[in-house]
């Protein structure tokens, strides 16, 4: 017998000895029309395709600032090149940081807080995620994944928060929101009311929503502060198209004007990330790499390819690796360079610093509070509970009335995740 012969008998015994143990009855995977080398197969796709969002999560968050503030920012002598240390001569001054240090050019003491934050959030993105899907798996025993709804959390960065703490609503003050929102959704998980009050929303929209959220975040990833940057400010439509190098790319701050004629910042309007295109049109080389990315992607959708998100999504990183090209993940710049140190070691262990309990009750009668949470509960009643009947409804777990197995831990694990992941 040749080596080609063995080999599916091995993976053959292996099935079915595991189909045969608790763990696959517990799992149901005969049933079900399933085995282990499937469940294997299957669980490594649905990382890799997930696994961005350790990355794009926290750099969202990172953009709101969070709990950095002008008073990380360190004072700068007037001319960047010299140390404040020495900076004494008399056509010298020292400058000291106000509230415009957390926008470009960013002072290197925000910018190494933002970095420090950045890794926080993606060790709470990683813990937040596995107590869902471990919920999920072990006690809804649904092979459905749970992870941060990037949506939810652009709203939260970019206008509950805005950008580097541009918005109405400090950091601190909207975790607490989304704490308090987390709790009222565990307990209508909890009390079963949940289930009741998603019969109440006509199925065509439960279904939809998925879509729907689908359609946001591919707003967003077309953008260029966390996507690939093909849409970009215009002054008459809003969008048009972008896609030009980053050496293009320019940030706006909104301005009114005086009585004189002269211009001037409006005060806590802050400034916005480069969203505008000076020139250079369709000449991102990152764009163009990530369209490639994404015709392999649709190929291989196309052909039936199984694991087609995969292909796309190692072809790009892989690239992205390469130092001292217009695409690198690793330019050669302070950030770069930080963010390659970080990527040689492979293993890190990183203590959450800045963001662990920053939760802070103070503005609990502030109306812009409120006005977040109730946005957030329903948000979260309308995204996540349809998001989950359709995946059901996909999985062909649904029965005629639309309920499934395990509904009730599917639905106690997204609520529990986000108290979680408000912490």
């Amino acid at each position: 017998m040749d080596m080609e012969e063995r080999k599916p008998k091995a993976l053959t015994r292996l099935n079915t000895f595991v189909a045969n143990s608790r763990v696959g009855k517990r799992f149901k995977l005969t049933e079900r029309n399933s085995n282990f080398t499937t469940e294997l197969r299957a669980g490594t796709a649905t990382f890799l395709t997930m696994a961005y969002i350790l990355a794009v999560n926290a750099s969202i968050l990172t953009d709101s600032g969070g709990p950095c503030s002008v008073s990380d920012c360190i004072p700068l002598c007037s001319d960047p090149s010299i140390p404040v240390s020495s900076c004494t001569s008399s056509n010298l001054t020292v400058i000291q940081p106000d509230s415009s240090c957390k926008f470009e050019p960013v002072n290197p003491g925000y910018a190494a807080c933002l970095e420090v934050l950045r890794k926080d959030l993606i060790v709470a993105t990683a813990a937040s995620s596995l107590i869902g899907c471990l919920i999920m798996g072990i006690f809804a025993n649904l092979p459905l994944a749970l992870a941060p709804g990037m949506g939810i959390n652009a709203y939260f960065a970019y206008t509950v928060v805005g950008f580097h703490g541009s918005g109405n609503v400090s950091y601190e003050s909207a975790l607490t929101a989304v704490f308090i929102e987390g709790l009222i959704f565990l307990l209508i998980s909890v009390v079963g009311f949940r289930t009741k009050l998603a019969k109440l929303i006509p199925k065509p929209i439960r279904i939809s929503s998925s879509a729907g959220i689908g359609l946001f975040l591919a707003f967003i990833g077309l953008q260029n502060n966390q996507g690939i940057g093909l849409i970009a400010y215009d002054s008459s439509t809003l969008v048009t198209i972008g896609a030009c190098p980053p050496s293009e790319r320019v940030s706006l701050a909104p301005v009114r004007t005086l009585v004189n004629g002269t211009v001037a910042l409006i005060e806590g309007g802050g400034v916005s990330g480069a969203i505008m295109c000076s020139r250079g049109r369709m000449e991102s080389a990152t764009f163009w790499l990530a369209m490639v990315g994404f015709v392999i992607i649709a190929y291989c959708l196309i052909k039936n390819v199984k694991g087609a998100m995969i292909y796309g999504i190692v072809f790009v990183t892989a690239v992205s690796w390469f130092r001292n090209t217009s695409v690198t993940a690793f330019p050669n710049t302070v950030s770069g360079e930080t963010a390659y140190r970080y990527f040689k070691q492979i293993v890190d262990v990183h203590p959450i610093q800045k963001t662990l309990g920053a939760l802070s009750f103070k503005n609990m009668g502030k109306g812009h509070l409120w006005e977040a949470l109730v946005t957030f509960l329903y948000v979260d009643i309308l995204s996540t509970t349809g998001t989950l009947y359709s995946m059901a409804s996909f999985a062909g777990f649904s029965d005629e009335n639309g309920d499934f197995e395990g509904q009730y831990f599917a639905f106690m694990s997204d609520a529990t995740s986000i108290v979680a992941g408000s912490y």
